[in-house]
């Protein structure tokens, strides 16, 4: 019982990280985020990698995914820095998140919740083929919408690994008992022969 409740429970933990990784996906795309985008699909990859394993009772798989969730983990803590601007982190100079192939800022930045939009019109600071606007009433800023979304990720993946961690550690304690108690290797199992019907008898001449 102790084992299935711990294979249930990062299976519970996967399915949240891979609801949370798709709604942030779709949101990264209309904003067009290029980092964080390739990002988040290594990260469906891991989670889908991460419940196979756990069915599939595969501790390799498991050990993958946990590997990769302390990656996730960092990735998300630079994206709470990039938006809180820390250090020497700018968003107004540094376009990390498009690959500083356009000036797209996240999409919250426009759609967050009583944000107001407003043109200006026939601004010099446009660049070609951009427009100038204000955004103001917006209940949340759009960074700490983004601070919150990484920070929720974060949580997960400090979960997600610690059950990977453990479920996998009972994976590779009950292949071992099974090569101890019933592995073919332990008992030095052969396959049986085939043993021929025919008796010799002595010749007498």
């Amino acid at each position: 019982m102790g084992r299935c409740n711990g294979r249930c429970t990062l299976v519970g933990f996967c399915c949240l990280q891979l609801v949370a990784a798709l709604e942030r996906q779709i949101f990264d795309f209309l904003g067009y985020q290029w980092a964080p985008i390739l990002a988040n699909f290594l990260h469906i990859m891991a989670v889908i990698l991460g419940i196979f394993g756990t069915i599939q009772y595969r501790s390799r798989y498991l050990m993958m995914y946990a590997v990769w969730l302390v990656l996730w983990v960092g990735w998300n803590a630079f994206i709470i820095c990039f938006y809180l601007e820390v250090g020497r982190l700018s968003q107004d100079r540094d376009f990390i998140m498009t690959f500083n192939t356009s000036l797209h800022r996240s999409w919250w930045m426009e759609n967050g919740p009583g944000c107001l939009v407003t043109p200006v019109l026939n601004s010099k600071l446009a660049p070609e083929d951009h427009h100038v606007i204000t955004v103001s009433g917006c209940l949340l800023d759009y960074q700490y919408i983004e601070v919150v979304s990484s920070a929720t990720q974060i949580f997960l993946a400090l979960f997600g690994f610690v059950y990977a961690c453990y479920v996998s550690k009972v994976f590779l304690e009950e292949e071992d008992s099974f090569d101890f108690i019933g592995g073919f290797d332990s008992y030095g199992y052969q396959a049986p022969q085939k043993t021929s019907h025919l008796q010799l008898q002595p010749l007498y001449t």
